[in-house]
């Protein structure tokens, strides 16, 4: 595909104007972790001809090793991001490439190639992603507390006095989400003390899972310049609520959502694609929680029981229905599902890509979604629920792990990488090291609850 002479002339024409000079190369690594090269603005040419070079097993997780020539990031120019809060600057998300091939590594390039399946059956996938964060500050001794000392209500969610406090940094956050076009439409004290959520308009897959790299970067500086520390991480504090990145679905064909049917006979505005789609999460969401839940935090959120507030609003059990938050599949609204199990950790572009994939093979085998639940889950014992048929998530990465490893359609889904090695035993493999360094420490809890007791 060539260079678009038309759009490339509008950004320099946009960076002139602004005064930019300098450009991030950004690229994320398995992790969701951005990295990037500063490049003069005078080098616009070159970045979009030839990318930026790397040293790709220096940047993390995505498949290379020493030896490995090195990769290039290529700028998407539908990504041109101008920097709110540094007017010289701007981002491109870009595509890595290894000798002018796709590297078949690249989160980005994955979501790439699950919806250009999609969009081969003549469907769009779009996603509104919810992304909450705690407001923290790091103590000498290594712990971390609420930032805001007076944030101590037993129920802190949609506090007004808690808003205020925080007014300054969460009204900067909502103007650059403006200013950069996205919508911001809703700025939330969260269920926990310290937490926070600004959510902003859903769009096509690709632009909202960038738009997410790129919020969680912005958030991340700001608070740093504010003297705090902003966390998406999915459960720093044992009592308090998790942090969740919940997806809002919705798949379109030719400027119309195909998962809206307002005369639905189970009242809930789906069509029989949406239902279709939902059996396709059901079936595939204990091996998807690796990339949606894809830490060992990410399972102390998804947990049976309660937090402080009396809810942890992570459902664990694989069910749908209604508006109901203790569903894992909730139905805000017709015609739009939400998918509850994923994470502040989660590389959006992974778990975007997992879930389309797992959605479409439930369309394309008609896979059952069931009838839909409308009970309070939370209110029901693990055995009750077991024994009427329902299955629960995975308990911890480890077990998650086993799930991925086995599941056929996301295998197909995420693709094959170098010498015929498929992506999955890649993830598979590095996730396997993250849970068994986690699980060779030896824990504050452990000494409490054992050392006197043999």
């Amino acid at each position: 595909m060539g260079i678009d002479t038309a759009k490339l002339d509008a950004i320099r024409a946009t960076m002139s104007d602004r005064g930019v000079e300098f450009m991030f190369a950004q690229f994320v690594d398995m992790y969701g972790r951005p990295s990037a090269k500063l490049i003069p603005a005078e080098r616009l040419d070159d970045l979009v001809e030839d990318g930026a070079g790397f040293a790709g097993f220096a940047a993390g997780e995505i498949g290379q090793l020493p030896s490995d020539p090195d990769i290039a990031a290529m700028p998407d120019l539908d990504s041109f991001t101008l920097v709110p809060w540094q007017p010289n600057l701007a981002r491109f998300a870009c595509d890595v490439t290894v000798e002018g091939e796709a590297w078949p590594y690249c989160p980005r390039t994955i979501l790439r190639n699950v919806t250009g399946e999609a969009r081969a059956q003549g469907y769009e996938f779009k996603i509104g992603i919810e992304l909450e964060y705690f407001l923290v500050q790091l103590n000498a001794d290594g712990t971390i507390e609420i930032a805001d000392k007076l944030d101590t209500l037993e129920k802190p969610c949609y506090d007004m006095a808690g808003l205020t406090r925080q007014y300054e940094f969460l009204t900067t956050v909502s103007r650059y989400c403006n200013e950069l076009g996205w919508g911001n439409y809703a700025n939330d004290h969260e269920d926990a003390n310290g937490q926070f959520e600004q959510n902003f308009e859903y769009d096509e897959a690709l632009v909202s899972c960038d738009r997410a790299i790129f919020f969680r970067y912005m958030v991340h500086t700001l608070a740093e310049q504010y003297g705090r520390i902003a966390t998406f991480m999915p459960k720093p504090f044992t009592s308090l609520t998790g942090n969740g990145c919940h997806f809002h679905m919705s798949l379109w064909k030719d400027g119309v959502n195909v998962f809206l049917d307002e005369a639905d006979p189970r009242g809930l505005g789906l069509s029989e694609a949406a239902y279709g789609f939902i059996g396709g999460l059901k079936t595939h969401a204990r091996a998807y929680s690796a990339l949606t839940a894809p830490t060992v935090n990410s399972y102390k959120r998804l947990k049976m029981g309660s937090t402080s507030s009396g809810a942890t609003w992570s459902p664990v059990w694989i069910s749908y229905g209604y508006n109901n938050r203790t569903q894992m599949l909730r139905i805000p609204a017709p015609g739009r599902i939400e998918d509850r199990t994923v994470d502040g950790s989660c590389n959006p572009y992974l778990a975007a890509a997992a879930v389309l994939a797992s959605g479409l093979d439930g369309m394309a085998n008609k896979l059952d979604a069931g009838e839909p639940n409308s009970e309070n889950l939370y209110s029901h014992s693990y055995a009750e629920l077991t024994a009427r048929g329902l299955r629960s998530l995975p308990a911890n990465l480890l077990e998650a792990t086993v799930e991925l490893e086995q599941d056929d359609v996301l295998r197909a889904a995420l693709g094959r990488t170098r010498e015929n090695e498929e992506y999955i035993d890649y993830y598979v493999k590095v996730k396997r090291d993250e849970w068994f360094r986690y699980h060779e420490q030896v824990s504050a809890w452990e000494v409490r609850e054992y050392l006197t007791r043999f």
